[in-house]
């Protein structure tokens, strides 16, 4: 059993930066493929970027170039670096970890999942 616990969301202007961080319980988090999610106001849960156990990377066309995700398995977590930030990345941001160390970008593939934290983007 894996447990995720996400921060760093909050409220900035557009064209700042944030940085959120997932920290994982649970042991054999280095085998773990792990991935961010959001979900806006009214819309439906989508894919933001993911990270195999070997750091492969993955994003979205919206947000690449623009987020980066990373991990340290020495401290467990796992982190989304958001610059140039826009009104539409408004969201709930969504940890979750993948038993099979893959990196996915569909959410059904995830077997944990954080409760969230929640990034608001003012224009």
């Amino acid at each position: 059993q894996v447990q995720l616990v996400e921060s760093g969301g909050g409220l900035v202007q557009a064209g700042d930066s944030l940085r959120l961080s997932c920290a994982a319980s649970g042991r054999a988090f280095s085998n773990y493929g792990m991935g961010w999610f959001r979900r806006a106001p009214g819309k439906e849960r989508e894919f933001v970027a993911a990270i195999s156990k070997s750091g492969l990377t993955y994003y979205a066309s919206s947000v690449k170039g623009r987020f980066t995700i990373s991990r340290e398995n020495a401290k467990t977590s796992v982190y989304l670096q958001m610059n140039s930030l826009k009104p539409e990345d408004t969201a709930d941001f969504y940890c979750a970890a993948d038993r099979t160390g893959n990196y996915y970008a569909t959410d059904w593939r995830y077997d944990y999942w954080g409760q969230g934290t929640q990034v608001t983007v003012s224009s």
